[in-house]
């Protein structure tokens, strides 16, 4: 039988941190170890930057942290956590947006300066084949970067995340059926933008 705590659980004994503080402490290690992949990596995927969704996440979990006292087991725990992720995200994002342009211009953009971003399934190619590989998934996650914010946090929760439309919906705070025409014309923004890339694949 298992004695693996549930969220809903953990959330709770993280919200006695004044009565039992080593004991909500552990509580909040083992919510971040479980989750913290997932939400790093829905980060990377909106934003496009390691280190910047490296700090995204550590706040995000800082603000379930603190949101644990008036945290109500309404819903499946990481529906609300994704909400909390969708705010900070998106606030990021406009806050971002308001000197992106006058940064992207005074950046080098071909030094080659800057970590490698790895790709596991490239450590067995020759270098030829590393580069296409690479290329291809700097152009696809281009795309997705370039679609709508509403519309990339959704094809990330269902695709990558494997969300239901009703989880999805009560992130984005908008109907199912809402949600299904959000993703859809998600996936019409990237076949018309990856169309001719995709064709030279072949």
């Amino acid at each position: 039988m298992s004695t693996e705590r549930t969220d809903h659980q953990l959330m709770a004994a993280i919200a006695q941190g004044n009565k039992a503080p080593e004991a909500a402490e552990a509580a909040f290690q083992e919510l971040v170890e479980r989750h913290q992949r997932e939400v790093y990596g829905t980060i990377v995927k909106m934003i496009g930057d390691y280190h910047e969704a490296e700090d995204l996440a550590q706040r995000v979990f800082l603000r379930v942290y603190r949101a644990a006292p008036r945290y109500r087991p309404e819903a499946q725990f990481t529906t609300w956590l994704y909400t909390i992720l969708r705010r900070l995200v998106f606030n990021e994002s406009e806050r971002r947006a308001r000197t992106r342009e006058r940064i992207v211009e005074e950046l080098p953009r071909e030094d080659g300066d800057g970590p490698e971003r790895e790709k596991p399934d490239l450590h067995h190619k020759d270098p030829s084949a590393q580069l296409v590989e690479r290329e291809r998934w700097e152009t696809i996650d281009a795309a997705i970067r370039a679609l709508p914010e509403t519309q990339r946090l959704a094809l990330i929760l269902k695709i990558h995340q494997d969300l239901s439309y009703e989880e999805i919906a009560q992130i984005l705070k908008t109907s199912v059926s809402a949600t299904k025409s959000i993703l859809f014309r998600a996936r019409e923004h990237l076949k018309q933008t990856l169309g001719e890339f995709l064709r030279e694949e072949k």
